[in-house]
């Protein structure tokens, strides 16, 4: 305004009289304003980018091409939760989309459904329960952001964390962690005198926000610490069953769980348990009942463990070596069948983290005293991978594997294991997605 109104004056000058002292005056302030002004458009700028540091058409981060005729040329999403971003990027690293979030703080997982809809898990307001990689609240967002439906389940006792999965029949599962007190603890047979959060799964309808089905650790545990609880017994002898002092960890989150997959066929549920180094395999055909009892569902043992593998020290196995240090994302391959399944072992305690590809058991038996682990497809490590927190793998349409390293970014590399392509920022990644640049759900998205 103040600008136009000296323009004005300069007019109105100009037709009145013939002083150029006046006029030139007035010049010199038009030219300070417009100095004035350009300082103002840089500042509001760079105040955008402040808000927004990567718009769309922005570069998300850097890249290192080591072999291009190797890459696979399509699309990642990344789960940031450094910079709590969500967005779609190619492989030169320029952001296609972004989702607003709506103010929330990225409890770890947004995954694109083929209907367009974004699933994320978000932080609840004020949650009770504050442990690493919580959340509390899951959402369905439309491509710009607006929220669909919205589930908060975050209360003194129990809270969702990490991961979510959409089933075939539209519902989701989630995990959680329940607060259990030291009495409780104490009653199961568990070595130290504290509150414990262990983890749980529940099953919400979104059209009714019912829990339609759910499953609770605490429900499946055995120890051979004190005798006179009732869930004593030879932990080598039942593999079904869950060793609740395998760790002693003064938070009381004992077992971690940060990862959930699903196999529609079987209609089995997969679990990465972190700090137990093992998936756990849990039965979702049985009834709600069942799921806490040791007997239902199609494989009649309830919801005890159908498998698990990883690490047979958690339920003192002498027999299989031991795959994991700390694992994520158990990603499920369905061009097999699921029978196959992608894993990143963080290796904590090695500093040198291993993606594998393993096969499952065509038919899941888990017996003491014998070697339950699964066989090496394939694996992948380099001196340079290493992320002790987070991270994935997931196989993209040429056959190459796409690892997120957590505290890095991706790589990309054969069968052959040639790192053909990395991308590395300043965030803190959860998982890359793999989208072909023709999915439907793409070409809708970038319109």
């Amino acid at each position: 305004m103040k600008r136009l109104l000296i323009i004005f004056l300069i007019i109105i000058f100009n037709c009145s009289c013939n002083n150029d002292s006046i006029n030139e005056e007035l010049q010199e302030m038009v030219l300070e304003d417009d100095n004035t002004f350009e300082e103002e458009e840089e500042e509001e700028e760079e105040i955008t980018q402040s808000i927004n540091p990567n718009p769309i058409g922005n570069i998300a981060g850097t890249i290192e091409t080591f072999n291009k005729d190797l890459i696979d040329d399509n699309y990642i999403l990344i789960n940031d939760a450094g910079n709590n971003f969500v967005y779609l990027m190619n492989k030169n690293a320029e952001v296609l989309h972004q989702w607003n979030l709506n103010g929330g703080n990225l409890g770890n997982d947004c995954e694109l459904l083929p209907n367009g809809q974004l699933l994320t898990m978000t932080e609840s307001e004020d949650p009770k329960i504050q442990l690493g990689g919580t959340g509390g609240k899951i959402q369905l967002l439309d491509k710009f952001g607006n929220i669909d439906w919205s589930y908060v389940y975050s209360t003194e006792n129990e809270v969702l964390h990490h991961d979510a999965e959409m089933l075939p029949n539209g519902n989701i599962i989630i995990l959680t962690w329940e607060r259990r007190t030291a009495e409780e603890a104490n009653s199961f047979g568990y070595k130290m005198d504290i509150e414990l959060f262990p983890d749980g799964i529940i099953e919400v309808n979104p059209n009714s926000n019912e829990i339609e089905w759910q499953w609770h650790m605490w429900d499946h545990t055995i120890q051979d610490f004190d005798n006179t609880k009732g869930n004593y017994g030879i932990v080598s002898q039942n593999p079904q069953l869950i060793d609740i002092n395998y760790t002693q960890l003064e938070s009381g989150d004992i077992t971690h769980a940060n990862g959930i997959a699903y196999d529609p066929i079987k209609d089995l549920i997969y679990v990465s348990v972190n700090f137990y180094s093992e998936v756990w395999v849990i039965d979702h055909s049985t009834t709600v009942l069942e799921s806490s009892s040791h007997s239902g569902g199609n494989y009649n043992i309830g919801g005890d463990l159908v498998y698990r593998f990883g690490n047979p020290s958690a339920y003192k196995n002498n027999v299989g070596d031991r795959l994991f240090n700390n694992n994520h994302y158990p990603n499920l391959l369905a061009d097999g069948n699921f029978e196959n399944i992608l894993i990143f072992s963080n290796g904590s305690d090695l500093n040198q983290s291993i993606v594998y590809e393993l096969k499952l058991p065509t038919n899941l038996i888990l017996e003491p005293n014998i070697d339950n682990e699964p066989e090496i497809i394939w694996q992948f490590t380099d001196p340079d991978l290493y992320a002790p927190r987070v991270s994935g793998a997931v196989k993209l349409p040429n056959d190459n594997i796409l690892i997120t390293e957590g505290d890095f970014g991706l790589w990309e590399v054969t069968k052959d294991k040639e790192v053909v392509w990395k991308f590395t920022g300043d965030g803190f990644y959860w998982r890359g997605y793999s989208f072909s640049k023709n999915d439907p759900t793409i070409l809708d998205l970038l319109q």
